[in-house]
């Protein structure tokens, strides 16, 4: 019989754990038992163990061996050396955030990281010219400003390249020199040797941040830095239609790069400010237009304002409260294509106030007329109110 412990019981979970769940407890174990953090005589063998039970339980494969059979359906069947090369390592940030957090840095990025790092001895190379940060800049317009579309100037903080050191951060007449500690790769590789082998890092080097090389004689306009706060100012054209969210790309308007490498892009943001007439719903324009009870009784032409000036509109005889009135291509303009929105005119029949006497007996009059016509007028019943309250 196997004297080996089981491998549930080793990671501490239930032979029923999900995949997530047997990573996590792995991820837990081996941080506290590997070598390298812990220095108690047994914690090599520990993390020796905790690895095997999880090469194992990691695997579909010989899991379901191993719950059918038990050690000696893997014994059996695989190699030592078979059950670590299959294991499932993948999905670890898990073992990068591992390896990171014993050897440092250069074992982040996940799996892919941690694979070329420990078998391909490393890669050691400067940094390369870094592009520029991109920008946003948001704009704020009116709402006849994006109807009718608008050309404006715009002021862009940004940092530029230095013109006195041409961004290279040193003094004019000088130049930067290799780096002594990285010999000007950028990076510092280091190994360690551990129970699976020979282990390979590499980090950025703290002496020149990776750059490769050192400014011994900055320039005193930029502080050795190759790079200036300036404001640069930009035309701007917005289209007819813009609205909310809109975002214009203007390339290599952002932040420069470094010396060899292009600027980043700059992007408008539009925010159109909400109108005090006017409401947008798409390309549609939306308008509340109040009109008395005889213009809606009896009809008239009104003028209405719309973004584009003042129109003449009729108001046909016997028009309800809350009707909604159309004025053809008054609305925004399609901004992918062409042709444009309708104004959408509701129209709000005001009721009447501070009546004179005289208005009062010609709306009592006209109850009267009415309730003889029709028997009892179905508006009756809105006049006595009307009635009862002027009397009050």
């Amino acid at each position: 019989m196997s004297t080996k412990r089981d491998y549930y019981e080793i990671l501490g979970v239930s032979k029923d754990a999900t995949e997530a769940e047997i990573k996590k407890a792995y991820r837990k174990l081996a941080m506290q038992y590997h070598p390298d953090k812990n220095k108690a005589p047994d914690a090599e063998e520990k993390f020796k163990e905790i690895s095997e039970a999880y090469a194992v339980l990691s695997d579909a494969e010989k899991r379901a061996q191993y719950d059918k059979f038990g050690h000696a359906g893997i014994d059996g069947r695989y190699s030592q050396e078979d059950i670590f090369r299959g294991a499932d390592f993948r999905g670890f940030e898990d073992l990068g955030d591992i390896l990171s957090s014993i050897f440092g840095s250069g074992f982040g990025g996940g799996f892919g990281g941690f694979s070329s790092d420990i078998f391909g001895g490393g890669r050691s190379r400067r940094s390369a010219p870094m592009r520029g940060s991109d920008l946003r800049y948001d704009l704020s317009i009116s709402l006849e400003e994006a109807a009718k579309g608008v050309e404006t100037t715009i002021n862009v903080p940004r940092a530029e390249n230095c013109e006195a050191c041409g961004g290279t951060g040193a003094k004019a007449g000088t130049n930067p020199i290799t780096c002594p500690t990285c010999h000007g790769t950028g990076q510092i590789t280091s190994a360690r040797n551990t129970p699976f082998g020979r282990f390979m890092s590499t980090t950025i080097c703290s002496t020149c941040h990776g750059d490769g090389r050192i400014i011994e004689t900055p320039c005193p306009a930029c502080k050795g830095t190759g790079k200036v706060k300036k404001v640069k100012k930009l035309s701007v054209k917005l289209p007819k239609g813009a609205d909310n969210g809109l975002r214009l790309k203007i390339r290599g308007e952002g932040e420069a790069g470094s010396p060899g490498a292009p600027a980043g892009d700059l992007y408008v943001m539009v925010h159109v400010q909400p109108h005090e007439t006017f409401d947008r719903v798409g390309d549609d324009i939306l308008y509340e237009l109040p009109i008395s009870f005889v213009q809606a009784a009896l009809g008239d032409e009104v003028v209405v304002p719309t973004l584009y000036g003042n129109v003449k509109m009729s108001i046909k005889p016997g028009t309800q409260t809350h009707s909604v009135l159309r004025l053809k291509g008054k609305g925004m303009p399609h901004l992918n294509g062409s042709g444009e929105g309708d104004q959408l005119v509701k129209v709000i029949v005001q009721t009447p106030t501070n009546l004179t006497s005289e208005q009062k007996d010609l709306l009592r009059k006209f109850d009267e007329i009415e309730k003889k016509k029709n028997g009892k007028s179905k508006h009756s019943g809105i006049f006595d109110k009307v009635k009862d309250a002027f009397n009050s």
